[in-house]
């Protein structure tokens, strides 16, 4: 272990990557200012450094007119995004922290459309909290406690590094199999300690906690260095696990989250990481039945191979092949006949604990993703309603969305519908793929409707758009040189 500034390094080999437990001025900055505004949750039970930093804040604000004004105009937005939930009042400002920059500027890393959903609701904050951090000297706050903060990383990295070490050993999976990704904790008092924050975004992998006493949210982060293991195992398995998406038709009763039911990926992987979870709680005899238990609330829930995985990882536990080599097979063995009349046979419960980690990616490749999943799957029904949801709710690329939206109208034989969304989708998309299709797919339109001027003039822009896409490329140079006729008369 090193120790570097706050950071505490959790090295379990000489080439593993860095898993550390953290703290971030960033985060600091954004929970303290809430804490300023009223966030008073679990206060009693904080670490005492909460109180302190908070009473400092206070005074700092009631020095100065300037500072005051600053934060009632902050602490007005805050009030305004309150949530009815206490865990969502602080995981949307969580979200945001962890997609800013340093201060002062405390700049959006990615595009504002691009942030999470739950930080897109709150991005407005950022101008008032770069205002408040400078005028009432949370910079100079911050450099007071670096060492109470970082005294916080040391206390709990034992029992993290022996959490991931036994993690992997029972995987078989060394982390240094896994260069350029990153799981880190970030450690921060000024939040609520009953708690936890995971997030997925891209590589990295992130869980917030709000420490109090002596022990951390062990399973709870397990539970997402589980995900961070497994994850790219899914990724690389996909055609594998493509072949289980009838799977998904038995569970659109379970009350577990949405993403689950419309994505196979991630049931399949939540799935596995329930079993894991299941079969390594406590010694094998004195806990089978504790252990039956919970996997038979996992499937109740909806995460209906909780039961398979747990059976496989049996033999898996005798067999020397770590899950890297042992994953593949695990998949091909799934017999989907099988697992849909079991599925048939669930009673599933009336609700669901909510699934830790903010799942995956950005959210401009979760609905979208999964709704282009769902329309190569031929349930343009499942398409069509993820893709307007993100629509409606100005969560993701409009352009992509309106272009899913368009293909749905033409799987439909709606070629009015389909004409009026790649004409929207032409009006806000950016992206080639999207400009250079939807002039093609209008092209057709219009040589089907016999108005071939029109048609080549789609042709000839998607021609422009897609010059660096070889297949819209073929398909615009095949427009121009003939009319479009249906794969119904001759093959496309």
């Amino acid at each position: 272990m090193a120790l570097f500034g706050l950071r505490v390094e959790v090295s379990l080999c000489q080439n593993t990557p860095q898993a550390s437990l953290d703290s971030s001025e960033t985060l600091f900055t954004v929970l303290t200012a809430i804490n300023a505004c009223g966030y008073d949750q679990e206060l009693n039970s904080s670490d005492p450094l909460r109180a302190d930093i908070r009473s400092e804040v206070a005074k700092a604000v009631e020095g100065s007119d300037e500072t005051r004004e600053t934060a009632n105009n902050m602490c007005a937005f805050y009030h305004e995004h309150q949530q009815p939930e206490s865990s969502r009042e602080l995981a949307q400002y969580v979200s945001l922290a962890l997609y800013l920059g340093g201060p002062p500027a405390f700049s959006p890393k990615v595009k504002e459309s691009e942030l999470p959903p739950d930080a897109t609701r709150v991005v407005g904050i950022v101008p008032l909290l770069q205002t408040f951090y400078v005028q009432a000297g949370l910079q100079d706050i911050w450099k007071q406690h670096r060492e109470a903060y970082a005294g916080l990383g040391a206390r709990y990295h034992e029992a993290l590094s022996k959490m991931l070490f036994s993690t992997e050993v029972y995987l078989k999976i060394p982390s240094a199999a896994y260069l350029g990704r990153q799981f880190t904790v970030y450690l921060d008092p000024m939040g609520a300690p009953s708690q936890i924050n995971a997030r997925n975004y891209g590589t990295d992998y992130y869980v917030v906690i709000s420490p109090a006493g002596s022990a951390l949210k062990m399973q709870q982060i397990r539970h997402t260095y589980l995900h961070y293991l497994l994850d790219p195992l899914a990724l690389k398995n996909g055609g594998a696990i493509k072949r289980l998406e009838p799977l998904l038709d038995g569970v659109k009763a379970a009350p577990m989250d949405e993403s689950f039911k419309n994505d196979i990926s991630l049931l399949v992987t939540e799935c596995l990481v329930r079993a894991i979870e299941a079969r390594t709680t406590g010694p094998s005899k004195a806990m089978e039945a504790e252990r039956a238990k919970v996997v038979e609330e996992s499937v109740q829930e909806g995460y209906v191979l909780t039961r398979y995985f747990y059976d496989s990882l049996a033999q898996f536990e005798k067999d020397p092949a770590g899950m890297r080599q042992a994953y593949a097979d695990m998949l091909a063995k799934i017999g989907v006949s099988k697992e849909r009349k079991r599925e048939s046979q669930i009673e599933f419960a009336q609700h669901a604990e909510p699934e830790l980690l903010h799942l995956s990616r950005p959210v401009d490749e979760h609905l979208l993703l999964t709704a282009e999943r769902r329309l190569s799957a031929g349930d343009p029904q499942a398409a069509q309603k993820l893709a307007q949801e993100a629509l409606d709710e100005n969560r993701e690329d409009q352009g992509r969305a309106l272009f899913i939206l368009a293909q749905v109208a033409t799987v439909n034989r709606d070629m009015q519908g389909a004409r009026h969304y790649f004409e929207r989708a032409l009006e806000v998309a950016q992206e080639p793929k999207v400009i250079a299709w939807s002039h093609i797919y209008l092209g057709r339109i219009f040589d089907l409707q016999e108005n071939r001027q029109a048609a080549l003039g789609h042709y000839r822009a998607a021609l422009t758009a897609g010059n660096s896409l070889p297949e819209a490329k073929a398909a615009a140079e095949r427009g121009l040189q003939q009319p479009y006729e249906p794969p119904t008369s001759r093959q496309e």
